[in-house]
C-alpha cells in the first residue's frame, strides 16, 4: 500500500501555515504573561482553524484528566491519541507532506518490532509520523507503542503527552512485555547518537545497538525495517548548548538556525518533505529464544538491518528530491 505526495495532501483539511506561526507566537506571548503551557495554547488557538483548535482543546482536557494506567502498567490513553489526530493529520498531510510506501508490510495482528533510523532532535516526531502512517494508511490500522528516553518522559507536560500517546521507557524488558502482548513497538537502535549527530552527517546511520535483535529473538517477533527521510531537516543541528542541556537535564540541546535565536518560536520544526518506507518483515521465528545469546547471530542480523535501512535512505532521498520543494 502506498501513498504518494499528491495522495497525501488530497482530501486533507488545509491549514494556513501563517496561522500556525500566529498560534505559536500567541502561545509564547501567553507564557510570557504567566500562563501555563496548556492555558497559553488554548488561548492562542482561538485564531486557528476549527478542527485544529478543537484538537488542542480536547487534548488539553485529556491532559488535565487523571488517566488510569492501562493494564500493562503504562499510561497509554487512546482517547488522548484520538483527540490529537487532527493535529497529527495536519503535520502528516500539510506541514511535512509525508509520502509512505510499504505500510502493509506491518503485520495486521500480533507483536512486531518496527525498527527505524532516528532523527528530528529531542522530540519524537519521527515516531509520531511512523505511527500516523500506520494509523492512516494500513488496511488494518493499529497504533504502536514507541520506545523513548527516560529523560523525555520526566519532562512536565511533554512527558505525560508522550506517555499518553504510547511512549514507554526504552529498555528491553518493556519492549519484550509489549511484544508478548501482541503489540506493535517502534524502536530506534541508533538511540541518542542518531538524533544528536550534526547536520553535515544527516542520513548517515550511526552504529546500531543490538538489543532490539535480542528482544525479537526472545519473543519470536518479526522485525519491520523502516527508512525515514525528512526528519533530519526539521531542526538542522549546527552545534550544542551545554549550559541548556545541564539546565534541563537533557542529553544535549541542539543549536539550530532558529534556536535559541528566536526563543520558543525557534522550536517550530521546519516544513521539510518526508518519505517513510516500510520494508518487508524479517522473520526470526525459525530461531529459538535461546538464540538471543548467540552474539554472532545477533550482530549479523543487526548489521543486515542497518545496511538495508541505509540503502533505503539513499533511495528515498533521490525519490524525494529537494527537502523544501
Amino acid at each position: 500500500m502506498e501513498g504518494g505526495e499528491g495522495a497525501s495532501a488530497s482530501g486533507a483539511r488545509r491549514v494556513d501555515s501563517d496561522s500556525v506561526l500566529e498560534f505559536l507566537s500567541g502561545m509564547r506571548s501567553g507564557m510570557e504573561q504567566g500562563l501555563g503551557p496548556l492555558s497559553a495554547a488554548q488561548r492562542a488557538a482561538g485564531e486557528m482553524p476549527e478542527t485544529f483548535r478543537n484538537a488542542l482543546d480536547t487534548a488539553a482536557d485529556r491532559m488535565r484528566d487523571t488517566r488510569s494506567p492501562s493494564g500493562d502498567g503504562w499510561a497509554f490513553a487512546p482517547e488522548l491519541t484520538r483527540s490529537l489526530s487532527p493535529a497529527l493529520d495536519f503535520l502528516f498531510d500539510v506541514w511535512w507532506r509525508v509520502a509512505s510506501s510499504g505500510v502493509d508490510n506491518v503485520p495486521s495482528r500480533g507483536g512486531a518490532l518496527v525498527v527505524a533510523n532516528h532523527s528530528g532532535s529531542l522530540f519524537p516526531f519521527d515516531a509520531a509520523m511512523i505511527a500516523t502512517a500506520i494509523a492512516k494508511r494500513h488496511p488494518t490500522p493499529r497504533w504502536p507503542h514507541f520506545l523513548v528516553l527516560d529523560w523525555a518522559l520526566s519532562l512536565p507536560v511533554v512527558g505525560p503527552l508522550i506517555e499518553g500517546c504510547g511512549g514507554v521507557a526504552a529498555n528491553p524488558d518493556n519492549a519484550a512485555s509489549l511484544l508478548q502482548r501482541d503489540e506493535l513497538v517502534i524502536a530506534f537502535p541508533e538511540g541518542v547518537k542518531g538524533t544528536a549527530k550534526p547536520f553535515a552527517d544527516r542520513y548517515r546511520l550511526q552504529p546500531f545497538g543490538h538489543g532490539f535483535v535480542e528482544v525479537a529473538l526472545r519473543t519470536g517477533s518479526p522485525i519491520v525495517p523502516v527508512a525515514v527521510v525528512g526528519a533530519e531537516e526539521i531542526y538542522p543541528k549546527l552545534g550544542e548548548s551545554e549550559s541548556l542541556a545541564n539546565l534541563i537535564g537533557a542529553p544535549y540541546v541542539p543549536i539550530t538556525p532558529t534556536f535559541p535565536a528566536l526563543g520558543p518560536l525557534g522550536l517550530i520544526p521546519l516544513p521539510s518533505r518526508w518519505r517513510i518506507e516500510f520494508c518487508e518483515p524479517i522473520d526470526v521465528s525459525e530461531h529459538p529464544p535461546e538464540a538471543a545469546a548467540d552474539t554472532d547471530l545477533v550482530a549479523e542480523l543487526a548489521g543486515r538491518i542497518r545496511d538495508l535501512i541505509q540503502r533505503k535512505l539513499h533511495e528515498n532521498l533521490v525519490l524525494r528530491g529537494p527537502a523544501f520543494a
